[in-house]
């Protein structure tokens, strides 16, 4: 299959598969996608009963047109149970975790490609979230980012990371990894989620509406979230506001008239504007869901 484009979620939503109350609400949480957990949420002896219910769970969480995620368990004799119940029509993607070297991803996509043809589902429909979960990990970033084109996303599992490495989850700890997972999420072509703290964070949302600026900043794209109130500053955040739209728009007719001049860079606002810039305007006009000309 040849690679498709990364896919907009600017917030996903974790919800335990088995939680009947969570599931049936999350629909209405504004969230982009909603992972239905199989994994750290639910109990060993839940896990059965929650792929039970996936189909049912999957209708429901994509009723107001968001994207339905199965997060599924990192151990081979799970992980099969797993994707067994989990590719299936209108998922559009497999979160899978504790990812540690690219072989593993190669397979899981294998697997979900002989599970859409025997159930008739179009081919790379199901994309891969990869999380990144160990200090391990980092040494095979870039092979692990660019391992298969269903690769959608990677993201780095704070929580999981700094339990692995003996240290507390804040910037301090976070800020290297993530800048590592997104790297080499970009240099593969696929979505970089994430943010230099941790997950957990919900009450002060103010600072987490902090660190999810800075994550915009810093290139990041979107970012799971553990609770309904981190939703809708995720959607904020990583949206670009009126401003931000108004200069890239400038940007980009500035670029079409200088290159219709036979000129590659121009002036705006007393700076000089070159390709590097007029990229980064594209970008944020596609965030903000407009098209522009092809340069």
């Amino acid at each position: 299959m040849s690679a498709a484009a990364p896919p907009r979620w600017r917030s996903l939503l974790f919800v335990p598969a088995h939680v009947e109350r969570f599931v049936s609400r999350a629909h209405a949480r504004g969230a982009d996608g909603v992972i239905l957990d199989l994994e750290d949420a639910v109990p060993a002896e839940e896990k059965a009963r929650a792929r039970a219910s996936l189909a049912a769970s999957v209708a429901s969480v994509t009723q107001s047109g968001g994207a339905a995620l199965v997060r599924v368990n990192a151990g081979l004799i799970e992980m099969a149970a797993d994707l067994q119940a989990a590719v299936i029509a209108g998922v559009a993607g497999i979160v899978l975790p504790k990812v540690e070297e690219p072989g593993v991803v190669r397979l899981v996509a294998e697997a979900v490609a002989g599970l859409e043809e025997a159930r008739g589902i179009a081919p790379g429909a199901v994309r891969l979230v990869l999380q990144i979960e160990s200090p391990g990990a980092l040494f095979h970033i870039r092979e692990i980012a660019a391992a298969h084109p269903r690769v959608a996303a990677m993201t780095l599992g704070p929580e999981d990371f700094c339990a692995s490495l003996g240290a507390v989850p804040g910037p301090d700890s976070l800020l290297g990894p993530n800048l590592a997972v997104l790297a080499a999420a970009r240099a593969a072509g696929v979505m970089p989620l994430g943010f230099a703290g941790s997950i957990g964070v919900y009450e002060d949302l103010d600072a987490y509406g902090a660190m999810i600026a800075q994550a915009r900043r810093m290139g990041f794209r979107g970012a799971m979230a553990i609770h309904p109130a981190q939703v809708a500053v995720l959607n904020a955040g990583f949206s670009p506001d009126a401003a931000e739209v108004d200069w890239a728009r400038r940007v980009v007719a500035g670029d079409a008239a200088a290159r219709s001049e036979g000129r590659g860079a121009f002036r705006l606002d007393g700076k000089m504007v070159d390709p590097p810039v007029v990229r980064r305007a594209e970008e944020i006009l596609a965030l903000a869901g407009e098209t522009f000309g092809a340069r």
